[in-house]
């Protein structure tokens, strides 16, 4: 399975409606597994569409990379759920992603299974090595809110633990959060 992400920047009226019309036409062929508007992290101009195969680019792409699913999604179907969603990024040595990728998996055991908040990862992808040699992997993960993200700060002690590990392979991370695009 292969997904693209894309970034795309509307800077005025016309191209955000263009943009719309993109992920509509996305939507319609059965390519789109999510379209998301920038709460934070990222320029308020900006919409984040990650397509189940490889897509072309419109003029307004500011960046774009194929993504390779790790244990995350299992299937092609779209993102649908109202919430919050966070995108996050790892910057791990090359040969940390498989370790990192199974604290990730081993975690959310006990980490989406909660009474807590509610919480579910829904993609870990990985875009291969960067120009500089590191990989920057890509987690996708739903919230119902910003409350339950909040929350989700003070996980389990297994989820924790592994969280800590994952961590210490990190050497830098970033996130952003964003609702669905209406369409």
């Amino acid at each position: 399975m292969e997904f693209q992400y894309q970034m795309l920047r509307a800077q005025t009226n016309h191209n955000r409606d263009l943009v719309a019309g993109w992920v509509s036409d996305l939507a319609g062929s059965g390519k789109l597994w999510a379209a998301l508007t920038p709460l934070f992290g990222a320029a308020s101009n900006e919409v984040i569409v990650i397509t189940n195969e490889r897509v072309g680019e419109l003029s307004e792409t500011v960046a774009s990379e194929v993504w390779i699913p790790t244990v995350r999604p299992t299937s092609r179907t779209p993102l649908e759920r109202p919430g919050l969603y966070v995108l996050r990024r790892f910057v791990i040595e090359p040969d940390d992603v498989d370790e990192v990728v199974e604290l990730s998996n081993q975690a959310w055991e006990t980490f989406e299974n909660t009474s807590e908040y509610e919480a579910e990862p829904m993609g870990l992808f990985d875009p291969g090595a960067g120009e500089d040699g590191l990989v920057s992997l890509a987690l996708v993960t739903w919230y119902d809110g910003f409350s339950s993200w909040e929350t989700s700060r003070r996980p389990s002690e297994e989820a924790r633990d592994n969280f800590a590990r994952r961590f210490a392979l990190t050497r830098s991370s970033s996130a952003i959060a964003a609702r669905l695009v209406e369409i």
